[in-house]
C-alpha cells in the first residue's frame, strides 16, 4: 500500500484528474444533444428512447465493475474504462437515426458506468485512509470538467460540427490518459483501517453485508438515485429548455449546464468544510430542500437570467448530497456498497433524461423538469428519516 503522504497526494491528484476528465467529456456530449438531435430527426420522446442506451449501458456495467474491481483492482478498472470513454464518445455525431445512436450510446454508457464505479470506490478507500470527508473535493473535479466541457461547447457551437468537436474531445482525453493512467498504476492502492465491528462482520459472513447494512446502503443508493437524476436531467434537457422555451442562441443555451456546472463545483469544493462544521445531516437537509426551490424557479421561469438563477440555486443545493451518499455507502460495506449506491445513483442519473423525454411529450418540458424538484426534496426526506446512520 502507499506508505508516505506523498504517496497518498499522488494518488488524491491522479484520482482527481480521472473525476475532472469524466465530467469534461461527459458535458461535451450533452451540449451537443439538440445538434444530434436535430440530425437524427428525433422527437423528445424517441430520443428519450434513445438515451436509455447509455443507461442500459451504464446499469448493465456498474453491476459487474464491483467484481471487475475485485479481480484486477481499482485503478486498472479506471484507466481501461477512461479509454473506452474516450473512444466512445465519438461516435453519437456518427449516427443518423435514434435507433442507431441508442445502440453506440450503449457503448458509451457501458464506460461511463464502469469508469464511475471503479474511480468511486477508489476514493473511498482513500477517504478512509486519511480519515477526513474528502470525497465532495473528487466530485468537485467532476463538476469543474463538466463547467468546462460545457463552456467549450458553447464556445465551439457555431465553429465546428459535433463530429469534429467530440473527436477533438476524445484525442485530448486520450493525451491526458496516457500519463494520468501510467502514474495511477504505479500506486498501490491504499488499504483502510478497518473498524473492529466491521472486522466482525467480515469474519461471520464474508463478501456480504447483513442485512441491516445492506437496507442502509439502498437508502443512500436512494438518496443517490434523487439527486443524480437531477443532474442527468438538467445535463441532456437544459439547453433544450433554454433554447426552445426561453428562445435563446444554441450558444447561450448551452452556457446554462456550464452555470449549473460552476455552482455545483463551488459547492463541492467547500463541502469537506461544510461537513466538518455542520455534519451530515443539515448538510444534507438544506441542500436538498434549497435543490428543490432552485429547481422550481429555474423550470418555470419566464425570463432567461431567472432560469439560470435558478440552475445555480438547484447547483449548490445538490452538490454534496452525491459524494457523501456514495462515500456512507463505501464506508458501510466496502466495495459492494460502492457499487450498489453507485449503481442506484448514477441510475437516477441516467434514467432522468428519458424519463424528462417522456413527460414532456405528455405535458411540456417545464412541467417534465419539476420533477427534479420533487424527487430533490424525496432525498432531503429521506435523510431526515435515516439521520442517524447518516452521522455515523
Amino acid at each position: 500500500m502507499p506508505d508516505t503522504r506523498t504517496d497518498l497526494a499522488r494518488l488524491r491528484v491522479a484520482l482527481t484528474v480521472f473525476f475532472a476528465l469524466d465530467g469534461f467529456l461527459f458535458a461535451g456530449w450533452v451540449v451537443r444533444i439538440p445538434a444530434i438531435k436535430e440530425q437524427t430527426n428525433a422527437s423528445a420522446t424517441t430520443l428519450g428512447l434513445a438515451l436509455l442506451g447509455v443507461s442500459a449501458g451504464a446499469v448493465v456495467t456498474m453491476t459487474l465493475t464491483g467484481r471487475l474491481c475485485r479481480r484486477y483492482g481499482n485503478h486498472q478498472v479506471t484507466v481501461a474504462c477512461a479509454v473506452l470513454l474516450c473512444l466512445s464518445v465519438t461516435l453519437p455525431p456518427l449516427t443518423h437515426s435514434a435507433l442507431t445512436l441508442g445502440a453506440v450510446l450503449l457503448i458509451f454508457g457501458s464506460a461511463y458506468g464502469g469508469i464511475n464505479v471503479a474511480f468511486n470506490s477508489a476514493a473511498v478507500d482513500l477517504v478512509r485512509t486519511l480519515r477526513r470527508p474528502i470525497m465532495p473535493s473528487f466530485h468537485a473535479a467532476f463538476s469543474l470538467g463538466g463547467m468546462t466541457g460545457a463552456g467549450l461547447g458553447a464556445l465551439l457551437a457555431g465553429a465546428l460540427s459535433a463530429t469534429q468537436h467530440l473527436a477533438g474531445l476524445a484525442l485530448f482525453g486520450l493525451l491526458v490518459t496516457l500519463p494520468t493512467g501510467r502514474a495511477l498504476l504505479r500506486i498501490p492502492p491504499p488499504i483502510p483501517p478497518t473498524p473492529p465491528n466491521t472486522a466482525a462482520r467480515t469474519t461471520a459472513r464474508p463478501g456480504r453485508p447483513r442485512a441491516r447494512t445492506r437496507a442502509l446502503v439502498i437508502t443512500f443508493g436512494l438518496i443517490a438515485l434523487c439527486t443524480a437524476y437531477g443532474e442527468g436531467a438538467l445535463a441532456d434537457w437544459s439547453a433544450l429548455h433554454l433554447e426552445q422555451d426561453l428562445h435563446t442562441t444554441p450558444g447561450v443555451a448551452a452556457a446554462g449546464y456550464s452555470c449549473f456546472a460552476l455552482a455545483m463545483t463551488i459547492g463541492r469544493l467547500t463541502g469537506t468544510r461544510l461537513l466538518e462544521r455542520l455534519g451530515q445531516t443539515r448538510t444534507l437537509v438544506a441542500g436538498g430542500t434549497t435543490a428543490a426551490l432552485g429547481m422550481l424557479l429555474g423550470a418555470l421561469a419566464p425570463a432567461l437570467w431567472v432560469a439560470l438563477l435558478g440552475f445555480v440555486i438547484t447547483g449548490l443545493g445538490l452538490a454534496n448530497l452525491f459524494p457523501v451518499a456514495i462515500e456512507r455507502a463505501g464506508t458501510l460495506a466496502g466495495p459492494d456498497g460502492v457499487a450498489i449506491a453507485s449503481t442506484l445513483g448514477y441510475g437516477g442519473m441516467l434514467l432522468g433524461p428519458p424519463a424528462i423525454g417522456f413527460m414532456a411529450d405528455w405535458f411540456s418540458l417545464p412541467a417534465a423538469l419539476t420533477s427534479v424538484a420533487a424527487l430533490a426534496a424525496t432525498a432531503a426526506a429521506i435523510v431526515l428519516v435515516t439521520r442517524g446512520a447518516a452521522e455515523r
